[in-house]
């Protein structure tokens, strides 16, 4: 892996891990919200990784013309509306849009099953947490080919394609 990249980063830690899983790999970590790049270039100072990781401001792919990735991961925002409305107190202290993504959870999600492909290099994977949303999405991909990873919480909430696969779509 030479190039890796987290869209949706938050606080930038899923970018640093990529960092330390591929030591060799310039990782770029985006996010639209300026107050999550500015705790991202904390977080990667703070871990002294400024020659390896680059935080980028961007609505999703709109800064990144030309790039490609041979790993992309995501944990995009994934709350549906209703869940919004009834979100506990401590997660209404959240920046609304890094967890509401729309009506069904996945308007981030189709954004980056529409755009990936094309920063992907051809070997390249996309990974993308989706929270409970697994229903929703395969209703609405019922022919793409979804790898479900194993994860802590079990195999419903983390999926993983091939650039391949995200042209088929």
């Amino acid at each position: 892996v030479e190039n890796a990249a987290d869209l949706c980063t938050g606080s930038g830690c899923l970018g640093i891990l990529l960092a330390h899983a591929f030591p060799n790999a310039a990782v770029d970590i985006i996010d639209i919200s300026p107050d999550a790049i500015d705790v991202s270039n904390i977080n990667i100072a703070n871990y002294g990784l400024e020659e390896q990781v680059t935080a980028i401001q961007s609505d999703m792919f709109t800064a990144l013309a030309g790039k490609t990735y041979d790993v992309l991961i995501s944990n995009p925002p994934y709350v549906d509306a209703p869940s919004m409305a009834a979100l506990p107190a401590e997660y209404r202290n959240e920046p609304q849009i890094a967890l509401g993504s729309g009506t069904n959870g996945l308007d981030h999600t189709h954004t980056i099953l529409r755009e990936a492909a094309n920063y992907l290099a051809d070997e390249g994977v996309l990974i993308v947490e989706i929270g409970h949303n697994r229903d929703v999405l395969l209703e609405a991909y019922p022919l793409v080919p979804f790898v479900w990873l194993d994860t802590s919480a079990g195999d419903q909430f983390v999926f993983l394609l091939t650039k391949a696969q995200l042209l088929a779509i």
